[in-house]
């Protein structure tokens, strides 16, 4: 009875290994697909450059920023701004982004 046990619990545990290294394996297939800060995919090349362009440098206000894009980056992937002052995900509303 032991060694039935022993064997049904090597088999679900091979059965649920397989099944990850499946969708690993799907997941890895399948180019990734590069979006701006808000989530959409980027549709060409000027766009995309100009968010590779963007870092984390410190800044957090909107007065530091630059363009509506450069504020939606910093918010999006920088900690600690403060540009977004209503929550809805769009910052510098009064100054980049009306």
């Amino acid at each position: 009875m032991r060694q039935v046990v022993v064997i049904l619990i090597l088999a679900v545990l091979g059965w649920y290994g397989y099944g990850r290294y499946q969708e690993h394996q799907r997941r890895s297939d399948s180019p990734p697909v590069r979006s701006d800060p808000v989530g959409r995919p980027l549709e060409n090349s000027v766009r995309r450059q100009q968010f590779e362009n963007f870092r984390c440098d410190g800044r957090t206000t909107c007065s530091q920023m630059t363009s509506c894009a450069e504020a939606t980056f910093f918010l999006k992937n920088c900690p600690g701004t403060k540009m977004d002052e209503d929550r809805d995900g769009v910052p510098c509303e009064q100054q980049w982004c009306k």
